[in-house]
């Protein structure tokens, strides 16, 4: 009875998902983004030791191998999933940018930097907090080389993902036993598998916010909403800022400049105590705030909070407009000279 029950619970879930992905994709053929009844297939791709805490089971369904392959270390824990899934989606927003490294801790960014090399990124990527990328997590975008290894190699890091790795560089980081090394096999722009999550009594589905386009392609549908205009260097910083920004737990704001983030807020419940400790981690790294630019995921629902990162040093700022309160909010930037620029696009991150 045991045996049959087992195998009779393999047929039905193979089938099960079989006719799930027939059902997925007709609903796609006819248009249907909300059929009534949604199904979810996937193989078990790893059982987990433990989920988010120790007295929780949990494992990975899907095809992970897709994006990415383990090349080194222990298996990845669920958390190691959830920051890496965080890291690869970050690093697809500078797939087309110069050398780029992004730190994270959390499925948030605590530095990003771009340069003319990955060294110099790295370097400046780590500068915007110096404490919190201990046990983090590192991703580049361009093949990682002997001396940036040798930077990040200077603070544990529990994983370093990279889209290859020049000669040597994977035997030398492969010296330690406790991180975990990671190429990238495709782009996270390429995945377009819906957003799940659990809710008390049910599954909330959405489309993954998707990777944004190109800057000038951006650009041509942003609008100047103050008297001044941004400067091309303040053009590129706030490309900059606004694609991290996506990336970091609202309520967020992030100030940047020449390509580096100076301060990253996150999580918290008001936007200008995001911005306080933005500017007190930049602080503590002794970062000049002045002439930066600052990105709010959401719009600015009182003009205090532009003014705050005003007094901070930023001359410009991003932010998806809306608010009924925008005029209060384009006065106070144009009192101080900035420019601001709306996006239209709100980039909540729950």
């Amino acid at each position: 009875v045991t045996l049959r029950r087992w195998l009779a619970q393999a047929a039905y879930a193979h089938t099960g998902h079989y006719d799930a992905m027939i059902a997925t994709w007709l609903a796609a053929e006819i248009g249907e983004d909300t059929p009534a009844r949604a199904v979810f297939g996937g193989t078990l791709k790893q059982k987990l030791r433990y989920g988010e805490n120790p007295h929780q089971s949990a494992a990975l369904y899907g095809e992970p191998e897709r994006f990415y392959r383990q090349l080194h270390g222990k298996d990845l824990s669920f958390n190691n999933l959830l920051d890496l899934s965080a890291a690869l989606r970050l690093i697809a927003e500078f797939e087309d940018a110069p050398p780029t490294v992004a730190i994270l801790k959390h499925t948030n960014p605590c530095g990003v930097g771009t340069a003319d090399t990955l060294e110099s990124a790295y370097h400046k990527a780590f500068a915007t907090d110096r404490q919190s990328p201990f046990g983090g997590i590192v991703v580049v975008n361009r093949p990682l080389d002997r001396a940036t290894a040798e930077a990040i190699d200077a603070v544990f890091t529990e994983l370093i993902i990279a889209p290859s790795f020049q000669d040597g560089v994977l035997d030398f980081l492969e010296q330690k036993k406790n991180r975990r090394v990671i190429e990238v096999v495709r782009s996270a722009r390429e995945d377009d598998a819906p957003d799940v999550r659990s809710v008390v009594g049910g599954l909330l589905v959405q489309d993954v916010d998707h990777t944004l386009g190109e800057a000038q392609a951006m650009r041509a549908n942003w609008t100047v909403a103050t008297e001044r205009q941004p400067t091309e260097a303040e053009w590129a910083d706030l490309d900059f800022a606004w694609r991290v920004s996506k990336h970091v737990k609202s309520n967020a704001i992030v100030y940047a400049k020449g390509g580096a983030t100076l301060g990253v807020g996150a999580g918290q419940m008001s936007r200008i105590d995001a911005s306080e400790i933005a500017v007190a981690k930049g602080a503590k790294s002794e970062l000049d705030f002045q002439g930066c630019v600052v990105a709010s995921d959401a719009f600015f629902p009182f003009a205090d909070g532009l003014v705050a990162a005003a007094e901070a040093g930023a001359t410009a700022a991003i932010q998806p407009g809306g608010s009924v309160r925008d005029e209060e909010v384009i006065a106070a930037a144009n009192e101080r000279g900035m420019t601001m620029v709306f996006t239209g696009h709100r980039h909540f991150r729950h």
